[in-house]
């Protein structure tokens, strides 16, 4: 790691070479002047949350100000986004999911804020994998009699998801379309929800996060069949990718990230975004987020942007291929 630090070193000073410019101009002296608040979409002990959570303390002392994080549930985290979006003091960012920053818009319309055009790129944080997870009355001894179990059911299966237009929404469209499987999407309000209803028997598969999903399977409640990423995951290392148990090219991610208005100043935002990838890549730091199940990203700016348009594609053509319209 200690390669990026130079890079950083050159990058935080350069920045804060700017800062007093801009500060002054505002006639409020450095940035930040007063407590900066991290708005999370999704309630206390969401894994949004948990993120959040963790980085308030060491991003609190890197700045030597308060940092506050003020959950707003609500609409898929997309309330929370849009006050971000609309934020103009310069002291609030958001710490947001893959829909927030690709999909919304794609989804509904009618969402207030157009993710490309209202915030700013900081940074990508962690990403991972979801996990192909069966019912216990599911033939998943392998990944190809499932999916063998799966075509000869057709329609009489059923999936649940945490929500219409959530990644696990489209993400399990996108696996129909390439594996030619043809369950029926049942949404719920959260993946407990979920979960319970595939151990009672209502529901024959979902694709879930891997730390809730390797919970349930390794206490005997539920199977799981493979991960959606392209390889195996470090994060379930013991599983098959999809790719490998054999639906072609398959990929998909969840991700969270941290956004702030695209009105906030263009140093503050690369001075965040140093900050923010040398506290997720601290070793400590590495680990704390891999327990919650993320592999850490730590990108700058650029390699978010990246990731929102890649993303904005992938999932919006499933989005406009099956005409999923968010409720």
């Amino acid at each position: 790691m200690s390669h990026h630090l130079p890079r950083r070193a050159v990058l935080a000073s350069a920045v804060t070479g700017l800062m007093p410019t801009w500060a002054g101009a505002q006639g409020g002296g450095n940035w930040p002047t007063k407590p900066v608040r991290i708005l999370v979409g999704f309630p206390g002990g969401s894994s949004p949350d948990l993120t959040a959570r963790a980085l308030a303390e060491p991003l609190s002392r890197a700045l030597g100000q308060p940092v506050i994080v003020d959950n707003r549930a609500g609409a898929g985290g997309n309330i929370a986004a849009d006050l971000v979006a609309k934020a103009t003091d310069a002291h609030t960012i958001g710490l947001m999911i893959n829909g927030n920053l690709t999909i919304a818009r794609l989804l509904n319309p009618k969402t207030p804020y157009d993710p490309a055009r209202d915030l700013a790129p900081v940074s990508l944080l962690g990403t991972a994998p979801l996990v192909l997870a069966a019912a216990p009355g599911v033939p998943a001894r392998s990944a190809q009699e499932f999916f063998a179990a799966a075509r000869a059911a057709g329609g009489q299966w059923n999936y649940g998801t945490p929500g219409v237009g959530t990644v696990a929404h489209i993400g399990t469209e996108l696996l129909k379309a390439r594996s030619g499987i043809a369950p029926v999407h049942v949404p719920y309000p959260g993946n407990p929800q979920v979960i319970t209803a595939m151990v009672s028997g209502q529901l024959q598969m979902a694709l879930l996060p891997p730390a809730l999903a390797m919970a349930q399977v390794r206490a005997g409640k539920l199977q799981a069949v493979g991960v959606t990423s392209t390889g195996r995951s470090p994060l379930v290392p013991e599983l098959p990718s999809l790719a490998e148990a054999g639906v072609p090219g398959f990929q998909l991610e969840i991700w969270n990230a941290v956004a702030a208005p695209a009105s906030m100043p263009q140093p503050i935002v690369a001075r965040l975004s140093a900050l923010l990838s040398d506290i997720v890549r601290a070793p400590e730091m590495r680990e704390r987020l891999f327990q919650q199940g993320w592999q850490v990203a730590g990108t700058a700016p650029e390699g978010l942007a990246n990731r929102m348009r890649s993303d904005t594609a992938l999932l919006g053509g499933v989005i406009q291929s099956q005409g999923i319209k968010a409720e």
